[in-house]
């Protein structure tokens, strides 16, 4: 999917059904390389249990993702996503790398050994903004946003990563 580690990445971007970090219920990919974003998706999961108490913040239920894969069916997937990335970007990143953890550690799968690059972190740095949420960001670096759609969100942040690049921003 991606070229190269050393000029690639992958922006990602979980929602959760209830305040459990196990509780993936979408996920969004974005995967950029050589200053672009070459593909982007988003995929339903079916957490483990159906007890959806984060619903007004993204809109999805139980009804959403009942016939969804679960996330060990998905994780090969997620796992050519993100295996040839350099580097994995998300918006407040010990969030999702987190979630990640606990999803891999509930189905015993070994998570990939990845950076993460923290846009929040890299939208402070960078831009010297006063609230590095996602919608300000985006604000900010006039990118679209609908926001808590993972897909939206995923993409939203990979535009970040590549808005600091453009201006000399590089990982090491």
């Amino acid at each position: 999917m991606l070229p190269n580690a050393n000029d690639s990445f992958v922006a990602l971007d979980f929602e959760i059904a209830n305040a459990r970090h196990d509780s993936a219920c979408a996920v969004g990919l974005a995967a950029c390389s050589r200053g672009q974003v070459v593909q982007s998706c988003s995929y339903l999961i079916r957490p483990p249990g159906r007890r959806f108490t984060f619903t007004g913040i993204h809109g999805l239920s139980w009804e959403h993702v009942r016939e969804a894969p679960s996330f060990i069916d998905l994780w090969p997937v997620l796992r050519d996503w993100l295996g040839p990335a350099g580097f994995i970007a998300a918006h407040n990143a010990k969030f999702d790398r987190r979630v990640l953890n606990a999803c891999c550690a509930r189905h015993r799968l070994r998570p990939l050994r990845k950076r993460f690059v923290c846009t929040v972190e890299l939208a402070r740095a960078r831009w010297d903004v006063s609230s590095a949420s996602l919608p300000d960001v985006c604000r900010r670096l006039d990118i679209p946003l609908q926001h808590h759609d993972a897909g939206s969100d995923a993409l939203a942040c990979a535009r970040i990563v590549l808005a600091a690049e453009a201006e000399g921003w590089r990982f090491l």
